[in-house]
């Protein structure tokens, strides 16, 4: 994880600064962009691994950056956020970030997110999804990290296959929302568990019939959710 590249994109040069600094102590290798374009550029030129991305960019918007990130098929981001930008920031979870961190942060606090989202996404995770899944019309690839459903290939992202394969891994067993955080997420929440209920929705939407009243992914009032074979 030492040699993995993170790109930081925000406006604030002493914010690309400070991370800059942290990052590169810990071993990681840095590239910056202060504004939308910049930072498609630097995704194009050279591929990070993981993206710190700012919502507010001039430009183009982080959102939208976002979004041409998900086409291109990468790679990790964790979105930086205002305390303000709520909505943006559920948004961007819905468009496929694997994780947030509230401004004003710690610099040690976003170095102990980037490390869990690099290792949910990297080989050690992969080792682990040993079996394929079948329920039904579900079937769940772990050597592939795919899911397919009436045999067309649904399309998750990295955090939702997680999220999907724990659940399904262990059918019947209903887990709290702490304990989806810090087995998906590997990090231990502060009590806002936003980011679980969007990506349990994008599931939804993804492997049932009638995401309001789902058959497979169901909540459990009051404790968290369960999948159902």
């Amino acid at each position: 994880m030492g040699q993995a590249r993170v790109l930081i994109v925000d406006d604030e040069p002493m914010v690309r600064d400070v991370l800059s600094r942290y990052l590169q102590g810990e071993g990681f290798d840095v590239d910056t962009a202060g504004d939308g374009e910049e930072a498609m550029t630097a995704v194009r030129r050279t591929p990070p691994d993981l993206v710190l991305l700012d919502l507010m960019l001039p430009k183009i918007d982080g959102l939208e950056v976002l979004r041409r990130m998900r086409e291109l098929g990468q790679p990790s981001v964790i979105l930086l956020t205002a305390k303000g930008e709520e909505t943006d920031r559920v948004v961007g979870l819905e468009l496929g970030a694997d994780d947030y961190v509230t401004k004003p942060f710690s610099p040690r606090e976003v170095i102990a997110r980037v490390r869990a989202v690099l290792r949910r996404g990297g080989l050690a995770v992969r080792a682990e999804l040993a079996d394929v899944l079948a329920f039904d019309d579900l079937e769940v690839d772990g050597p592939r990290r795919a899911a397919r459903r009436r045999g067309q290939e649904l399309a998750l992202t990295r955090k939702e296959f997680d999220l999907l394969w724990l659940l399904c891994s262990h059918a019947g067993t209903t887990f709290t929302r702490a304990q989806l955080l810090a087995n998906v997420w590997d990090v231990a929440w502060d009590g806002d568990s936003a980011t679980v209920t969007v990506h349990v929705r994008r599931l939804r939407q993804k492997i049932e019939d009638d995401p309001s009243s789902p058959r497979h992914l169901q909540t459990v009032w009051g404790v968290g959710y369960r999948f159902e074979p």
